[in-house]
């Protein structure tokens, strides 16, 4: 690790809650000038859905990959661009009040602490960082810097989640005795590799160095980590977990008002040191909350294939499980959550006469460049989105560590009982590439 343990404890307590008003930039118009790292992929979309609010303007696209910037130019034309996000940001000074962030994971948590540690308000795709220190340190910082924050998993303000989670709510199916959660996509389904390929040329468009940023070294191969398969790789993705995680267990997390896990225990097939398991079970336990009975809740996660038994979800004959979703198990029945589509409550027949009343969505986006623009917070802000990545990211840890039940110190950020485990809530940083704490 690159902090003494002295600076990890020391830097990791929970962030202040509470945001104040904010007041943007005196030299600003009205609307709300927005700098753009990543404008590719998912970056494209983030730049086209925030872009379609009216008091949203783009002052700067930054991509490592200069053929990214087309379809971004295509819809906001005369953006200018950048291949360096530090020149952006020194560039455009105090011109710019808000950032999105779409790069791969590796990078969010580096760009993202400089954003907001120059008072930027900050939209930050899914996961919020690679690691769950890093997650840590974006929620502490966005405390400390009273800005607006969103993290990326959209379906947070989607229709289908907020139903689901006003139905649990209203005790539909009772208090919640566990929950199962799972997507069948594998950990390294992008390039089924275990070890790194032969090298090949860089492109001409691409900066290398920049895009691996805070990574170790190695050498650039064709179609193997961009611009999309690095998530199968543990330098720069969080596999399956964490591109889905902080989707699915968004509604688990804001339904039941989860926080910090107690213990986290998983086994894979498949686990190599480069790429993410093929198949994983993540078993979670939870405080309980007073949405849950007992003292503990049981939260499990599956990828690769693997799901719960069927059976659980009192279905009827003929109907399967979704290929990713929540299973939640209550008292006098269960729901089952599509990701994403509405709930369905079971069994059937006892629910036939229940009316599951739509809970209307919003653009998440729009929410958020609301929020800067009023000075409000969002509810998808850093100190919910700290603790659910925190939680995705110990998965992580656990699978690494596989058939050994964690326990987790949330105040303290740290294993108990496994120094090899807790030295995996952190990363080395490449020289030149290093994440400060937040002090």
């Amino acid at each position: 690790m690159n902090t003494t343990r002295r600076t990890f404890l020391k830097t990791s307590g929970t962030a202040i809650l509470g945001f104040p008003a904010l007041v943007r930039a005196a030299n600003l118009n009205s609307n709300l000038q927005i700098a753009a790292v990543g404008c590719s992929g998912k970056g494209l979309s983030d730049i086209t859905e925030t872009g379609s609010h009216p008091k949203a303007k783009f002052v700067g696209f930054c991509d490592v990959d200069t053929t990214h910037f087309e379809k971004a130019d295509a819809k906001f034309p005369g953006v200018p661009h950048f291949q360096d996000f530090r020149d952006m940001f020194a560039k455009l000074g105090d011109k710019f009040d808000a950032v999105t962030v779409s790069t791969p994971d590796h990078m969010h948590a580096y760009i993202s602490l400089d954003a907001m540690r120059r008072g930027k308000h900050l939209y930050c795709q899914k996961p919020l960082s690679h690691t769950v220190w890093e997650a840590r340190q974006m929620k502490l910082q966005a405390g400390k810097s009273k800005v607006i924050t969103q993290m990326g998993n959209q379906i947070h303000s989607a229709k289908e989640y907020r139903t689901a989670v006003k139905v649990l709510r209203d005790g539909a199916i009772g208090k919640i005795k566990a929950v199962h959660s799972w997507q069948k996509n594998p950990g390294n389904g992008y390039t089924k590799l275990t070890a790194p390929p032969a090298p090949g040329p860089i492109p001409a468009s691409l900066n290398w160095d920049w895009w691996l940023g805070v990574a170790p070294y190695r050498e650039y191969a064709p179609d193997v980590y961009h611009p999309f398969k690095w998530r199968d790789w543990q330098d720069f993705g969080a596999g399956t977990m964490g591109d889905f995680g902080c989707h699915i267990l968004d509604p688990v997390f804001t339904a039941l008002e989860l926080t910090a896990p107690i213990s986290i225990r998983a086994e894979n097939v498949g686990a190599n040191p480069q790429t993410w398991p093929a198949a994983e079970t993540i078993s979670y336990v939870f405080p309980a909350t007073k949405w849950t009975v007992e003292e503990r809740l049981p939260l499990t996660w599956y990828d690769g294939g693997r799901q719960p038994d069927r059976a659980l979800a009192q279905m009827p004959e003929g109907t399967e499980l979704p290929s990713g979703g929540s299973l939640f198990i209550g008292e006098t029945g269960a729901m089952v959550l599509k990701h994403y589509a509405m709930p369905q409550l079971y069994p059937v027949e006892k629910f036939s006469s229940y009316e599951i009343k739509e809970v209307p969505g919003s653009s998440h986006y729009h929410d958020w460049v609301d929020a800067a623009l009023n000075g409000t917070q969002t509810t998808d802000n850093f100190d919910y989105a700290g603790p659910l990545t925190e939680t995705v990211q110990l998965g992580n840890v656990a699978t690494r560590v596989p058939g050994v039940t964690l326990l987790w110190d949330a105040p303290a950020v740290r294993i108990l009982n496994s120094p090899e485990a807790h030295r995996l809530l952190t990363q080395g940083y490449r020289a030149g590439w290093m994440i400060e704490p937040v002090v």
